[in-house]
């Protein structure tokens, strides 16, 4: 009887651990995924190794907004290294985008930004976004490379929206 209770523990752990292992991988691939940030380029919103959720499934049924925060692939302008980033997005598929002294300009009027950045007063553009593409520029902005200097982000390479910091515990909380 003991040996059989024992098969039977077994047996259950195993069962429960396959399924746990499954699902967790279902998760991952097609609804959330966590990252971290690799660079001071969202400072000081993110800072360098805070590890976040991304919402993978949101762009399904919507498209995504004027200063989300996105992981994405890397474009090929960037280099063959194949690799996830993260930046805010700012411009829209159509729009037309200009930096002038450090403030976003879209199709002529002011995008007034309340989230936290580091300023530069440089000056970009005017660009019109292609359709099926974004700009996208850090939070860092002096020390972010970005739509800027590598181009548009294609609708294809966006991963998700991020929405959650699960580390620092500290800072733990919405994004």
């Amino acid at each position: 009887m003991p040996r059989r209770l024992l098969n039977s523990w077994l047996f259950d752990w195993g069962e429960t651990i396959v399924v746990a292992l499954v699902l967790a991988l279902i998760i991952r691939a097609f609804f959330l995924q966590v990252f971290w940030i690799p660079s001071g380029s969202m400072e000081p919103t993110l800072d360098i190794s805070d590890r976040i959720v991304v919402n993978k499934v949101v762009y399904n049924f919507r498209p995504p907004a004027r200063f989300e925060i996105v992981v994405f692939r890397a474009v090929p302008a960037m280099g063959a290294e194949k690799k996830d980033l993260i930046k805010r997005l700012v411009g829209l598929p159509g729009e037309t985008l200009e930096v002038k002294d450090g403030v976003i300009n879209i199709n002529g009027q002011p995008a007034f930004e309340t989230h936290p950045m580091n300023q530069d007063y440089a000056n970009f553009g005017p660009i019109e976004i292609p359709a099926d593409s974004y700009f996208v520029m850090g939070d860092n902005r002096p020390a972010s490379a970005d739509s800027r200097y590598w181009g548009f982000l294609p609708r294809k390479n966006v991963i998700g929206k991020t929405f959650l910091r699960i580390w620092p515990l500290t800072k733990f909380g919405l994004i």
